[in-house]
């Protein structure tokens, strides 16, 4: 066992403890998971999204053979790819998913055939402890914007004082619980204990906000805990209120072919621009996720390469890069098509590993079951979805920074007195964090371009391919990775050549 770790990667907690650091983890990609339906309009689809973390968790443990403690859910990266399928409903998206996860399984053939020593070469020590720690960097924006949300409040919505309090107490209860050595029980659930203690002060603060008339404290937004209960003619929901099943993108794209139409919910989502998929409209998807899916594998390295530093054993080698692609990829797609969105290993997942000590995969499998059985009950979900962003952020204060501290460590691995390397680390850093995107333009009619009718004329396609519409954008994170990448390439190239050694008048200056 590793020397920091409570629970190995395959030591199973006894089955009261096991529950409730499943539930743990739960919380701890709770936010992230339910966030990417809401951005892309389809918050209704939020039990899917829970549903398709739990199928993707387990596709992605059987393929890595229970050997990687890490947790699947809804990922950020594909949010502008998202944006462009969900044009052509629920088709749009279930392509999109599956377009991405093939490319992880392409790549997962090529080191089948080739070997892994080119992974190495492409992204070395250099490059993957500033891009790990960039990751938990990046996501400080998003964690310090919610530590002062209150998900209730009319007054004052972009900041809110009793919000920020809700958080720091929940951030204080993790540190606290986290820290202390006299009882070992809290040490492994901070997480649980935390956003308890910030959500019954939010409570405190609603309560005495709605006695008062006061909008200010009213922390906690019960709205859909009411409307889960009561419609809105004021009657009984029925059984919907205690169970309901998640509408599955499979499904729901299966009905929009059939009936030759999308729903009104992606309607709505789209800005009421959606159709049923076309062929011009399988090839902008294609356009839409093939670049993004292929940056993405890079993240896919970094987020392992972590994991490998916090339970002592190189994931890379054993199960192999080769199974965690292969999990990933094929668990993205399981996800979306019985969910809603495409899958990523989480960096909330491995923090929250990093902090409690516990590696044990069995947690992550039963957080997976408990994912999928969670999503079918409606009280739990409405309460789940009740706890404050401010809470959250108080969480996410710790986890994003132990990713973040995670990436620093693989610094030892580097030598920064080179030019060479420091240049490297600086590209990386300041690029994300700067938050640099590329942003390719294309017209929507490219993408029909190999189903257009050439008799029309060569004027007519000029025509058609006039002006850009819409733009492929690659996250500032992959844009740091692209630029450290080439910015190591061509350095090493140079210093392998003759320019660039050191001229031997230099040396004798030198010394």
């Amino acid at each position: 066992m590793a020397k920091n770790l409570v629970y190995d990667v395959h030591e199973t907690p006894k089955f009261n403890k096991l529950i409730i650091f499943a539930l743990q983890q739960l919380l701890a990609i709770l936010a992230a998971t339910i966030a990417v339906p809401s951005i892309i309009g389809l918050p209704t689809q939020i039990p899917a999204a829970i549903f398709g973390a739990g199928i993707g968790t387990l596709v992605y443990q059987l393929f890595t053979r229970f050997k990687s403690p890490v947790f699947l859910g809804s990922s950020f990266a594909f949010l502008n790819s998202l944006a462009v399928a969900i044009t052509y409903g629920y088709c749009g998206i279930v392509l999109g998913s599956i377009v991405a996860g093939l490319v992880y399984v392409a790549i997962a053939l090529v080191i089948h055939f080739v070997g892994t020593d080119w992974v190495a070469k492409l992204m070395p020590p250099v490059i993957i402890g500033p891009t790990v720690a960039l990751i938990g960097l990046s996501l400080a924006v998003n964690a310090m914007g919610d530590i002062t949300k209150a998900n209730a409040s009319t007054w004052n919505q972009t900041y809110n004082l009793v919000a920020l309090l809700c958080g720091l107490v929940t951030f204080a209860t993790v540190v606290i619980c986290s820290t202390q050595k006299k009882f070992t029980m809290p040490k492994l659930i901070p997480f649980i204990l935390g956003i308890g203690a910030g959500y019954i002060t939010a409570w405190l603060f609603t309560i005495i906000g709605i006695l008062t008339n006061c909008d200010y404290l009213m922390i906690v937004d019960w709205s859909a805990i009411k409307a889960n209960f009561v419609d809105q003619s004021g009657e009984f929901t029925g059984l919907s209120a205690f169970l309901t099943a998640p509408k599955f993108a499979l499904f729901e794209g299966i009905k929009e072919l059939m009936n030759g139409e999308v729903g009104s919910e992606i309607m709505k989502a789209s800005k009421s621009s959606a159709t049923v998929i076309t062929w011009g409209g399988v090839a902008e998807v294609l356009i839409a996720f093939l670049p993004v899916a292929l940056v993405v594998f890079a993240e896919h390295i970094a987020d392992h390469k972590n994991l490998s530093t916090i339970i002592e054993k190189d994931l890379i080698k054993e199960p192999g890069l080769k199974r965690t692609l292969l999990g990933d990829g094929v668990g993205s797609i399981a996800g979306t098509l019985l969910g809603i969105c495409p899958n990523t290993t989480y960096g909330e997942s491995v923090g929250c590993v990093a902090i409690t000590k516990n590696a044990s995969v069995f947690t992550i499998t039963v957080t997976a079951i408990m994912c999928i059985v969670l999503s079918f009950i409606s009280p739990i979900m409405v309460i789940l979805q009740s706890i404050p962003s401010c809470v959250m952020g108080g969480v996410c204060l710790t986890l994003y920074g132990f990713i973040a501290v995670s990436g620093l460590k693989m610094f030892k691995e580097v030598d920064l007195s080179e030019n060479k390397n420091l240049f490297v680390v600086s590209a990386i850093l300041i690029a994300g964090i700067g938050g640099l995107t590329i942003q390719i333009p294309y017209t929507s009619e490219i993408a029909t371009v190999f189903f257009v009718d050439y008799s029309s004329g060569a004027a007519e396609l000029a025509s058609k391919l006039d002006g850009f519409t819409k733009v492929i954008k690659v996250t500032p994170i992959a844009t740091a990775l692209i630029l450290g990448i080439v910015t190591n390439f061509v350095l090493g190239k140079i210093e392998k050549s003759k320019f660039g050694k050191e001229p031997e008048e230099t040396k004798e200056i030198a010394e």
